[in-house]
């Protein structure tokens, strides 16, 4: 039996990056990009190289292109954390199962380092696979938190839940993390919201690479634990922003949705640095008069484009700055 599972690219609409401060946020998942995940019972327990984990080069240039390109990880080790996780798991819930070994096969088109939730998408898809390979039941709402905990606690990786609710919840996902009903059920409140309601959204990114999301959310997190007064007001507006939003979308107000996303990636500019290659990005799309958000932690944007005369001015701008844009497919 071979088990299969996939995920996908997310985009935040509003209220990123607020999920890991107690906040709230409104996410889609992009099926335009996926990962794919696929294990089969073997002899022993294997991990299977995927083409960005090879360890052989052509020259030092090489080495180089291929870091610049995929960074110094590849996917392996979000998949030995995964099922190191999902063991423990196993063992501190007493859930019994087949002590049987699997081979682990991986894939993934979504752009590496461009804040569309890559390296999340390769862990979801890993432990909803593992469910299935062992016929084991994790509550749906805990999931995104078990997945979270396998880059936070084990890798050493910084983040919010956003990213894997989206994932496992498929589709629009509204996300209030309430710090008490966190605390208390160690998972947020989520709403699934009808993609029909959403305006005409493009997604637009750059075709070089971004920084890891880690840097962004590092120095959130220390900012955010000294207490900086910036941080945590500007968190507490992206919250506001997403309950406003989520009315917008409610009433089918297009031009409100706009403005609160171009006032959260705003709101953004006052506690991130934004590098210029990024601005190039949002300048493009309100250059003609398209919204424009970070989808995650920068190198992809996300926003409304009213129509299709705005998406092929949006395509001849993002064209003049190297970037690809599309139309995301939910």
């Amino acid at each position: 039996m071979i088990v299969k599972k996939t995920a996908y690219a997310r985009a935040a609409l509003v209220g990123n990056p607020s999920d890991g401060y107690f906040g709230k946020t409104i996410s889609v998942i992009l099926k335009n990009f996926r990962a794919e995940v696929a294990i089969f019972e073997s002899p022993e327990l294997k991990i299977e190289p995927n083409r960005s984990d090879h360890s052989a080069f052509k020259s030092m240039a090489d080495l180089a292109e291929d870091i610049r390109f995929s960074g110094y990880y590849g996917g392996m080790r979000l998949i030995k954390a995964a099922v190191k996780k999902f063991h423990e798991y196993l063992v501190s819930h007493e859930v019994e199962y087949a002590n049987r070994n699997f081979t682990v096969q991986y894939d993934s088109s979504i752009p590496v380092r461009l804040g569309l939730a890559g390296s999340s998408a390769i862990v979801t898809a890993t432990i909803q696979a593992l469910m299935e390979f062992f016929e084991v039941e994790i509550p749906k709402p805990y999931l995104p938190t078990l997945a979270l905990r396998v880059e936070t606690e084990e890798l050493g990786i910084q983040g919010g839940l956003q990213d894997r609710v989206a994932q496992v919840y498929g589709g629009c996902v509204y996300m209030d993390f309430n710090r008490d009903h966190l605390e208390e059920f160690q998972y947020g409140i989520y709403e699934e919201i009808d993609t029909s309601l959403l305006p005409p959204l493009y997604v637009a990114y750059r075709k070089v690479l971004s920084e890891g999301t880690e840097v962004t959310h590092n120095r959130l997190r220390e900012r955010w634990e000294r207490g900086d007064s910036d941080v945590r007001q500007a968190m507490e507006r992206l919250g506001e922003l997403t309950e406003e939003f989520y009315q917008a979308l409610k009433q089918g107000d297009v031009k409100r949705m706009s403005e609160l996303m171009n006032e959260n990636f705003d709101v953004r500019t006052g506690i991130c640095k934004i590098g210029q290659a990024n601005w190039n990005l949002i300048n493009a799309a309100r250059n003609v008069e398209a919204s424009a958000n970070f989808t995650g932690s920068g190198g992809a944007i996300v926003g409304i484009c009213r129509d299709e005369k705005m998406f092929r001015e949006l395509e001849r701008a993002m064209k003049e700055i190297d970037a690809a844009v599309i139309k995301p497919i939910f």
